[in-house]
């Protein structure tokens, strides 16, 4: 066979690979039971090699779940143990510092063997809507206070599930059916990719993966050391302030680009914090990686290759490089931030490339609901409930056009539908719209946040976690385009609530909250008359 055909055959395997993992990650959505899964795709899924190496991962995902997860398979190894890695078996954990950062992430990974033959691993995360302990929030001290903590170990051996486990997980949990129902659906997506790569590899005569895996490496990391090649050589840094919890934090982004890789150290960033907005070094550098794929390597795909030659440090006395037992439990809210942190300094080296900053963390709202008590109690005894969803601000405007309006970059996680959310618990939604005048002005306006508001239903009172960030420091423009709106957070009589931290709504008032717009890019004087027209045409 001609070397053409040859590499025309490997890119045929290579696109069905990439069907074999999006039927693995389509397969828990279908079969997920937390609306987190089911409805916004807060998962990942892909495929390694026989040493742990990812070769591919599904479109269907969140960088920070991806990119992490391609780290945390070698430590499933290790921990493991090749002598002791079986056909048949399960793996899962949660622990946040091999896993993708906090507890709420279950990563689930099933050995693939053919014909007695171990040839690779296939790989999954979700977000589960519970782990017990303080629940989804960030007022805990310690990692000991967030929920149950399973380390890495079997959930099943040769086939037969580890009842134990399942077991210590039902009574831990507060929404136990929707926890262990996730779980086995997580071992179920890993399944189904197996059964498919094994019908893949029969149709292609494949005795193992390596080869393929070597193509895909090879032409990934030569393409991504090509796109770094074309960069300018050089030192450029950038400090990006936000809220914090109680006090600010600094993220302090030094890179350096040289001709064969590219360093990010966050040296000077802000030291941990006493409470759960902490964030292990994994899932740092899985969106710091992120943000150089996104801004320099978009359309190399991400696997083991493109991602080496990307280099992420940080202190230890670093809030992006927490250390065990540190509460890590919303670490999303600084990890979220990274990439916008690291693309200012990426605007330094590539002007006019980088769009502004943008909301950046999700604005996820946890909702624990319950009956009333006394005469205000349902008559039909009410329900209680853990309720989660996730909201998005605006996106900062790029140089060439307007900020996305509620999109969630960098997670990529859809918002769960209404409709779906007042399912799962006694709640109602009574706005869900644009906020008006929120994107930050500019030549190119930013994209516009949302207003949200929210009540329990007759007879029920709720209490919430709040995890918001960008009020006391919205996102910034550039290049002359002004801030986006800063966010707020507060009652239906205007009373404001605190931005993160457990807090009450009684049962008479409604939660409202006013997400963070985009930040503009450009002099306003600049903006064209057909822009400003449209903008006042459809009320953004």
């Amino acid at each position: 066979m001609s070397k053409f055909l040859q590499d025309v055959h490997m890119q045929i395997m290579w696109n069905r690979l990439i069907s074999v993992v999006e039927e693995q990650a389509v397969t828990l959505i279908r079969t997920a039971f937390s609306t987190s899964v089911r409805e916004s795709g807060d998962l990942s899924a892909g495929v390694f090699n026989r040493e742990g190496l990812m070769i591919a991962q599904a479109v269907t995902g969140t960088p920070g779940h991806v990119n992490a997860m391609s780290e945390a398979v070698g430590h499933f190894i290790n921990d493991i143990g090749r002598d002791n890695i079986f056909e048949g078996d399960v793996y899962i954990t949660n622990d946040p510092w091999k896993g993708t950062g906090h507890l709420h992430d279950f990563t689930v990974v099933s050995p693939s063997f053919r014909d007695g033959a171990l040839i690779g691993f296939f790989a999954c995360t979700a977000h589960v809507v519970d782990v017990g302990g303080r629940g989804f929030g960030p007022d805990a001290n310690e990692v000991y206070e967030e929920g149950i903590f399973v380390p890495i170990m079997k959930f099943a051996e040769r086939g037969k599930v580890n009842r134990d486990l399942v077991n210590m997980l039902h009574n831990n949990v507060r929404e136990s059916q929707q926890v262990v129902g996730d779980v086995y659906s997580l071992a179920a997506c890993n399944e189904i990719g197996h059964r498919r790569l094994m019908e893949m590899m029969e149709e292609f005569a494949l005795v193992d993966l390596e080869g393929l895996a070597d193509f895909i490496f090879d032409r990934s990391g030569k393409a991504t050391l090509a796109a770094i090649e074309a960069l300018p050589t050089g030192r450029y840094d950038n400090t990006m302030r936000v809220d914090g919890y109680g006090s600010p934090i600094d993220i302090v982004v030094t890179m350096d680009v040289c001709d064969d890789h590219v360093s990010i150290d966050f040296d000077g960033t802000s030291g941990p914090s006493p409470k759960g907005i902490n964030c292990p070094l994994i899932y740092s550098v899985a969106y710091a990686c992120y943000a150089m794929k996104c801004s320099i390597a978009p359309e190399i795909p991400n696997n083991h290759a493109s991602l080496k030659p990307f280099r992420v440090t940080a202190p230890k006395d670093c809030i992006l490089n927490a250390q065990r037992p540190a509460p890590v439990s919303v670490r999303h809210v600084l990890g979220h931030l990274v990439p916008d942190a690291v693309l200012g300094a990426v605007h330094k080296m590539l002007p006019d490339q980088i769009p502004a900053e943008g909301s950046g963390a999700l604005w996820n709202l946890h909702v624990s609901v319950r009956p009333l008590a006394g005469d205000l109690a349902p008559k039909d005894g009410g329900k209680r409930a853990e309720v989660l969803l996730f909201n998005s601000g605006g996106m900062g405007a790029k140089p060439s056009g307007d900020g996305l309006s509620t999109t969630a970059f960098p997670s990529g996680v859809h918002s769960m539908s209404i409709e779906a959310t007042e399912q799962v618990g006694p709640v109602v939604f009574w706005r869900k719209e644009f906020r008006e005048r929120s994107g930050g002005l500019g030549r190119q306006r930013g994209g516009l946040g949302q207003v949200v508001e929210i009540s329990a239903r007759d007879g029920h009172e709720f209490h919430f976690n709040a995890m918001f960030d960008r009020v006391d420091h919205p996102p910034r423009g550039r290049e002359g385009g002004e801030n986006g709106a800063p966010g707020a957070v507060l009652l239906d009589d205007g009373t404001v609530l605190a931005t993160k931290g457990r807090q009450h709504v009684p049962a008479e008032r409604r939660l409202v909250l006013k997400l963070p717009g985009g930040g503009g890019y450009g002099p306003v004087s600049e903006r064209s008359e057909e822009a400003r027209a449209d903008d006042k045409h459809y009320g953004y």
